[in-house]
Order: structure tokens, then sequence, then C-alpha cells
């Protein structure tokens, strides 16, 4: 840690004074694996220590002296206080959470002494994966002074953060980083680590990830990493994790000081600071006492051009559980982008389209009155009128939230396309690939690709079927693969971390994989489009296993790097919604069309994605 500043000279004064008056009795009431420092009193960082786990976890101490510098009245209540003498070790945190169950009654600049258990608590429960947060249970505080100066804050910047992100787990501890000595200036994540619970700030800061309904926002202290052209950061690989990304939340309540509103590419002005804290929905997080102002840069909703004559526009879009039950002014708003931020596409598959009462759970599966309030909604925005297809789920089958029996619809332009009905399609029959008249031919349009596969347990199955556009045959199969929930995040404790999930989604892309292999064996040069909300990566096992034997190719990847991505999470732009084309689809125009995920003020969580070709 850097030397005390002339800051912290009376602060210290004051801890010094206490230790004579043996006001701070430091001894620990059990022995620990860990020595005190040199003057016989166990200290912040001897219980931090240098690794991830306290050596002392578990262990009785008492009379730990430090200046409190956050007091948290909501959520996990408590205060954080740190020792305004570090020691030499860059690797040893000063500062440390102190959990006090109910409302903590002292105030920042404090000296207090704190006595209690050393416990590693790990948000979301043990089997999340996630790092620990060390922490003082159970307290006894007492308040030996107050109105002090506060330690110093550590300044996180681009040049303080390494740009390696995470050391490789030990494979004898299951992969697992625990026990790993701290490298502070090897590590991003030991880097953070090792500030844990102390005092930091960081200067003016552009948002890469947009202030979301539990007032939070991220930002990255490293404006060249990865950025996206319109202020995020991609990412891009499973090792390009963008180590400069920050969550920033306020330890002042909403009612004194409403939390800042910001979209991906505005700037947190001026100087953030307070404790750094680790928590379950993002990992390392700037719990500010001060927060900068939020200075707006105007970021512009998309919009799409329209299609020519000859050009078929084909789109996803997830519309986040959309039904009935929703507020009219969100039919509205998503049919005022698909109409003019979307130009009209001849085709549109939607993903989370729920039943007719939405989450009610009652046994309906019918959507016929969600599906005609959004077609209604886009004539009134000057669109087409629109038709639908879709397969209504067994109840409760689908996966999603509970009552609500998401599924696919396809919307289609019958001024532009026509729609191919072969009879039968239902949530349990399997569609089939056939030769009519020496082309492919589904026996079931619309259909559904092997619902009775195990891939798809408790998951949207796909929907596909057979578009006509100027005579052409076009095959579109509209995808909602499983979600990436039980993932470990990237901040796990194991390095690399665990991805479950994607057990589910490889499966179920070698299931869509296999029909687009059969379309393709009858009619070679066949057009199909596979789309959807793929909840995966264009560099992922999942898209890799959709286009393996190279019948399909992930149009996404047409796109310069910076500009790969349908959705922001925990400040990395990254793709999850896809158009994947087959190879007679040899020339074509993609766009990602960004209008929700970057954006404070959302319709949806997702971007769509336009596909225009000439069949």
């Amino acid at each position: 840690m850097p030397a005390a500043s002339s800051r912290t000279t009376a602060v210290s004064a004051v801890v010094t004074a206490a230790l004579a008056a043996g006001l701070l009795t430091g001894a620990a009431t059990t022995s620990a694996s860990a020595s005190p420092s040199a003057d016989g009193q166990v200290r912040i960082h001897d219980i931090q220590g240098a690794t991830r786990i306290s050596p002392l976890t578990g262990r009785q101490v008492s009379g730990v002296a430090g200046i409190v510098t956050g007091v948290r009245t909501y959520g996990s209540k408590g205060f954080w206080f740190q020792d305004p003498e570090p020691d030499a070790d860059p690797a040893t945190s000063e500062g440390i959470f102190v959990f006090t169950s109910s409302a903590p009654t002292v105030a920042v600049g404090d000296a207090v002494t704190v006595s209690g258990t050393v416990t590693e608590y790990v948000p979301g429960g043990a089997a999340s994966g996630n790092q620990s947060l060390t922490q003082i249970s159970r307290p006894t505080v007492a308040v030996v002074s107050s109105g002090n100066t506060l330690p110093a804050p550590v300044t996180i910047s681009e040049r303080s953060v390494p740009s390696r992100y995470a050391p490789a787990g030990d494979p004898a501890a299951g992969g697992s980083i625990n026990a790993l000595p701290l490298a502070p200036s090897r590590y991003a994540l030991d880097h953070y680590e090792s500030l844990e619970g102390m005092n930091v700030r960081i200067g003016t800061s552009r948002v890469v990830g947009a202030t979301d309904p539990y007032a939070e926002l991220w930002v990255t202290v490293k404006p060249h990493e990865n950025a996206s052209r319109r202020g995020g950061t991609v990412y891009g690989s499973y090792t390009a994790q963008n180590t400069g990304r920050l969550q920033i939340q306020s330890l002042v309540p909403l009612a004194e000081q409403p939390f800042p509103t910001a979209d991906v590419g505005d700037v947190l002005s001026g100087t953030t600071e307070g404790p750094l804290d680790f928590n379950q929905y993002g990992g390392y997080t700037l719990t500010a006492r001060t927060l900068g102002t939020v200075s707006g840069k105007g970021l512009a909703r998309e919009t799409t051009r329209k299609q020519r004559g000859g050009e078929l526009a084909v789109a996803t879009y997830n519309v986040e559980n959309l039904d009935p039950t929703d507020p009219q002014e969100k039919f509205d708003a998503l049919a005022a982008a698909v109409v003019d931020n979307l130009a009209s596409p001849d085709i549109v598959a939607l993903e989370e389209i729920q039943d007719d009462n939405g989450a009610k759970d009652d046994g309906t599966v019918s959507a016929d009155r969600t599906v005609k309030m959004f077609t209604d909604a886009i004539v009134a925005a000057g669109g087409p009128a629109y038709q639908w297809r879709s397969i209504a789920p067994e109840d409760k089958k689908d996966g999603g939230e509970p009552g609500g029996n998401i599924r696919q619809v396809f919307l289609f332009n019958p001024e532009r396309v026509s729609f191919t009905d072969r009879a039968g399609g239902d949530a349990t029959t399997a569609t089939d690939v056939v030769r009519q008249q020496g082309r492919a031919a589904l026996t079931l349009s619309p259909g559904r690709i092997d619902p009775a596969n195990a891939a798809w347990t408790n998951s949207r199955k796909p929907l596909v079927g057979e578009f006509v556009f100027r005579g052409r045959t076009v095959f579109v199969a509209a995808n909602h693969f499983a979600s990436k929930g039980g993932d470990e995040s990237i901040v796990s404790q194991h390095q690399p971390p665990a991805r479950s999930s994607e057990v589910q989604r490889h499966a179920q892309a070698e299931v869509v994989n296999t029909f687009v292999k059969k379309l393709l064996s009858v009619q070679k040069n066949a057009d199909v489009l596979v789309v959807g909300d793929i909840n995966d990566f264009e560099f992922s096992g999942t898209t890799k296993a959709l286009t393996a034997g190279g019948v399909l190719y992930p149009a996404v990847k047409s796109l310069p790097r910076q500009e790969r991505y349908s959705y922001v999470y925990q400040g990395n732009t990254q793709v999850l919604d896809q158009i994947l084309t087959s190879p007679s689809i040899d020339g074509f125009h993609y766009d990602s069309v960004h209008i929700n995920a970057e954006f404070a003020d959302q319709n949806s969580d997702h971007d769509p994605q336009v596909l225009r070709f000439r069949p």
C-alpha cells in the first residue's frame, strides 16, 4: 500500500494515542496463522492477508482500529473502516467491511475499534463460484473520536490496473485462485482484491453500462480498451474481459440524492470516491460517498436503411416478456422501433412473446391477444399489417418467467412475402425435410425442430417456417436458446470460470445444425436463415456447433469488431442475438441496430438484428 499521506497524520495520531491508552487492544482471542504487526496489535492488513481468504477467518479479533470511510444503511448493512497507517505490502488491503445487520450507528470520519468474528462472505452463496468478501461479523464497536480526516483514497486508473485479467486457477484447488498470493501489479482482479474495503477514487471516466433499475452503472478507467464505436467496451473473446470496467453505486440515500441517469458513452465527470466493495451482481464495486456528475453525450438510437425492391429483409427481436399486462406504452414503443428503426422488415422473428395473461399461472398458453396488440400497434405506428405464425408451447415446458409460456413468433408482411402453410404443427410434433419437385420442403410449416429432444428440456423449441419471396423459398428457423443462468461470472474464484449452461446450448446448436444439414442435403442451394436470441457469443462453442460443417455463417462477423454486439452486461458489450446464413446467401448486408442495450431507458434489453439479401 502507499505510505500514509499528510492528510492522515491527524488520524494516525488519534489511533496512536488510543493504542497508548490501551483503548485499542488488538490481540486476537485465539492464536492465528498470521503474525500481528510489530506493535503486537492485529491490524486490518493482518486480517486481509495477502490472498483472497483471510488467514484469520473464523477467529475472534478484538479492538481492531481504523477510521470509518463509508456507511451503508440499505441492503447488506454495515460500514467500512480503514487503518490510516498502512504496511509496506501492496497485496494486503488496509480496509474492511463490518457487517452490522442493522443500520450502523457510526459516521464517516469516526475513529473506531471493532471486535468480532472474521468471516468470508460469498455473495450469491458458495454454489455461485463467486469470490468472497472478507468482513468482520457480529461486531462490538467503540467510537474513539469523530470528525477525523479520512485516509487518502487510492486512485484506480488506466495506469494502475494491469492489462492481464486474472491468474490461472490452481488445478489442485479445482481451479480456484483463492489461495494464490495476490499479484496486484500483474493481474487486474488481484489489483482490485488488494484494495477490497479501501477508500478508492476514480477520475473522469466513460460510462460503458447504462444506469439500471437498481441505481448502478458501469464505467471504464481504460478509455481505449476494446472501445466500441458508440462508447462501450466490446467483449470479443473469453480472454478479453475488459480490465478497466468498474461498477458504481452510491452510498447516499436516493431520497437525498437521486442516482444519475446515464447512457453508454456518457461521462462520469469529476471525482467519484468511496470504499471498494464486492457484490453478487458485478463483483468489484465503488460504493461512492462522493459521486461525480454525468455529462450526457447524446447517444442516438440507430435506424437501419429500408430494404430495396429486390432485397428480403429479415429481423430478429427479443421483446422481453411481452404480454397484455404490459402498459400500452411498451407495445407502442416496440412497434415504433419495428417501423422506424428497423424500417418494417419483411419478416420479423420475435422472441419472448408471452401468453395472453403473462405470468399468471392458470394453464393459458395462447398468445393471440399478445400478438394482436403488437401487430395493431405496428399498424398504428404506420407500419404494415403483419400476419403471423407460431406454435403455442405446452404449459410450463419452455422455461422463461413462470406462467408466461414464452415462445417465438413469425411476423411477415403479406404485401412483400408469403408464408407456405403445411398443417399439423403442434408443440410436440417434429417437422421434417422432404423433397418436392426437386427442392427441399418442410412436412410441417410452421413446425418445431425435434421438440422431444432432451436438448430442449425446459427451454424454447425452435420454430421453423417456409417463406416465399419473389418466387424463391426461404427457410427461417427462429430460436431462443437456453439462458446463461447458473454460469459463474468472470469475477469468479475459479479462473477460467465454469460455464455450466453452455452444455445445453451446445446440444441445442447441434440439433439445429443437424436440421440445416438435412435441408442442404436435399437442396444444396437452399436459402436458410437461423435467427434469434442464441444467448451466446459469436466466438462461443455454441456458435461453432451451429456452424459445424460450414452449413451456416454467423453474419455478425461481417461487421467490424467494434460493432459486434446486441447486449450490454456488466459493462461488456457483447453478442447474444444472431442471424446465421446458409452458403447460398453469400451477399448480404447485416445491421445490429442499437436502440436498447446502451440506454437507461429501454423497451427491451436486446438490440434487434436485421439482414438484407437478394434470394
